[in-house]
């Protein structure tokens, strides 16, 4: 195994390349530290640039930022923590005239003033897109050009497989590097001062998803293992409105905040039916009228319907759809459809994980150097359930928050101590005479079906006997594709954990057999602890009690 060491001043090694990696990146770097950003794919290929609906922030002389804190702290469903949300509030409009600076060309109207998007749960049109619906492709686009003309060292088709952990603090990472199909990657590790970790979600986890296949919680699997607290693993976010038809392909929010509507195959509106806001309500809310219409419709799909937008005259309408929403208009026509003149099927689908690696409002975790950033952070900002465009707002203020204080905290040699949240969620043992054969796409399936968009008791407990199971056979990773799957089943694992004891509903986390929370609960965490969760503990023959 080849280890290289980082030399000189203070080194920092970011794990990711999405918007908050390479923001993290760039601020460290012009903070005098020694960056390498190792990244899975190549350094393009992140969950940022397959964001559709745009980036919030207050950006308008008519909008205030006490509105955007209240309208986060509402979708957040009392969960939020304040402090977080201020700060992801006041601090974003900067983020996005950094963004400007760095090339990102959001869209403008006829008087060079930014275009309004309103989406679902804004009390105001604060929604900034580029490219129509390429809001993320721009961004990363910009960044990616940025990075490279920078001192940052990029390392690309490097697998994440572990932190290394010396005398109870980070100091580096093992990685797996180059593996292609026709031949296995090498193993090394890359040392230095402190690690960021920017790895994305873990979208994989569900059979219906946005999310890229790289999304597969590596970062907060090796936390876990690393002994990090993770908090708020079930809440996840699904998004309403992805296309039946095809592989899986997300439309956006702001398709209804331009005024398409959802109904079902009578043409009937029903979103009403949930919340007053109809399809401009909460995601979770709106998901959840999707799936209990599909149920009516014996799982046959809804229908989002743009057919009376913009125009009377269809072929306007169809330029209008074009033009504002470029990337969506490719898919759906891809797939022998005309959103103009008829309604579209769409589903539900897993889209994003509020909770994660649990962090201070400048990215430290509860490991000695070790930070997170982005989706696999739980800051606090998302509470119990995202509002609409505020991934990426919250992935480029708490990125540039974390790399504005590294080499700092490597030069003082402290680190803080986190408030532990309470330790409510525990994991259980035992096996299932009923669980199949593990593989990922069965590991995806029982999630779907038992910690997806409506849980209860008998599925939830059903889902735990079944990982229990599979985490306790003998398996030897030797793949990325293997490490991957080892890293979504502990994953799995604490979330089943943590959807089991919160037994009230709030958020997007839905208990058929629960109630509505009806005051802010305590968060739901769980303490990793490199014995129990090392890659090899599940692996010998007399596995470790979790």
């Amino acid at each position: 195994m080849t280890v290289h060491e980082t030399e000189g001043g203070p080194g920092a090694i970011v794990v990711g390349s999405g918007i908050a990696g390479l923001l993290t990146a760039l601020h460290a770097v012009e903070h005098g530290c020694r960056v390498t950003l190792v990244t899975k794919d190549v350094l393009e290929h992140a969950n940022t640039r397959f964001a559709q609906g745009g980036i919030a922030g207050v950006m308008f002389d008519d909008d205030r930022a006490d509105d955007h804190v209240r309208d986060t702290l509402v979708a957040g469903a009392g969960l939020s923590d304040p402090a977080a949300v201020r700060v992801l509030v006041d601090e974003g409009p900067a983020r996005i005239r950094e963004l400007i600076a760095l090339g990102v060309a959001f869209d403008r109207d006829d008087t060079g003033g930014f275009v309004k998007g309103l989406e679902a749960a804004h009390s105001y049109p604060r929604i900034l897109h580029a490219g129509g619906d390429a809001t993320g492709t721009a961004i990363e686009k910009a960044l990616v050009a940025r990075l490279r003309a920078s001192d940052v060292t990029v390392i690309e088709h490097a697998f994440l497989v572990d932190l290394v952990v010396t005398d109870g603090r980070v100091s580096g990472v093992e990685l797996v590097v180059g593996e292609t199909d026709a031949a296995a990657g090498r193993r090394e590790i890359v040392t230095a001062d402190a690690v960021v970790l920017a790895t994305g979600g873990a979208g994989e986890l569900y059979a219906h998803s946005t999310n890229p296949e790289v999304a597969t919680g590596d970062g907060i699997a090796a936390a876990i293992r690393a002994g990090a607290d993770v908090a708020d693993l079930e809440f996840f976010q699904f998004h309403p409105t992805v296309l039946a038809v095809g592989d899986s392909f997300l439309v956006s929010e702001a398709v209804r905040g331009e005024g398409a509507t959802l109904v079902d195959e009578h043409g009937r509106r029903f979103a009403f039916d949930a919340h007053p806001d109809g399809e401009l309500a909460p995601r979770d809310v709106v998901a959840r009228a999707i799936a209990r219409q599909m149920e009516a419709q014996h799982g046959r799909p809804v229908f989002l319907d743009a057919t009376h937008i913009h125009s009377e005259d269809a072929d306007e309408r169809a330029a209008f759809l074009a033009r504002r929403f470029p990337t969506i208009d490719r898919a759906v026509r891809e797939r022998g459809l005309d959103w103009a003149r008829e309604p579209i099927p769409v589903t539900p689908a897993a889209h994003y994980l509020m909770g994660g690696v649990s962090t201070d409002l400048l990215g430290r975790t509860t490991l000695p150097g070790l930070y997170a950033v982005g989706e696999v952070a739980r800051t606090g900002v998302h509470g119990a359930n995202r509002l609409a465009s505020n991934s990426l707002l919250e992935g480029a203020v708490f990125g540039a928050r974390a790399g504005d204080v590294i080499a700092e905290d490597a030069a003082a040699g402290s680190w803080p101590v986190l408030p532990a949240p309470a330790l409510t969620a525990s994991r259980r043992g035992g096996d299932t005479a009923d669980a199949p054969a593990f593989s990922r796409p069965a590991l995806q399936e029982l999630l779907w079906d038992d910690a997806g968009l409506v849980r209860d008791e008998a599925g939830l407990g059903h889902a735990a006997s079944v990982i229990s199971t599979w985490r306790a056979q003998q398996r030897t990773p030797v793949t990325e594709h293997h490490f991957e799957d080892e890293n979504l089943l502990l994953v799995a694992e604490h979330l089943v954990a943590a959807a089991l004891a919160r037994r009230a509903s709030v958020g997007a986390h839905f208990r058929s057999d629960g109630t509505p929370a009806e005051a802010p609960a305590l968060v739901t965490a769980s303490r990793g602890t490199a014995a129990q969760n090392s890659p090899a503990s599940h692996l010998s023959k007399e596995p470790v009690a979790c």
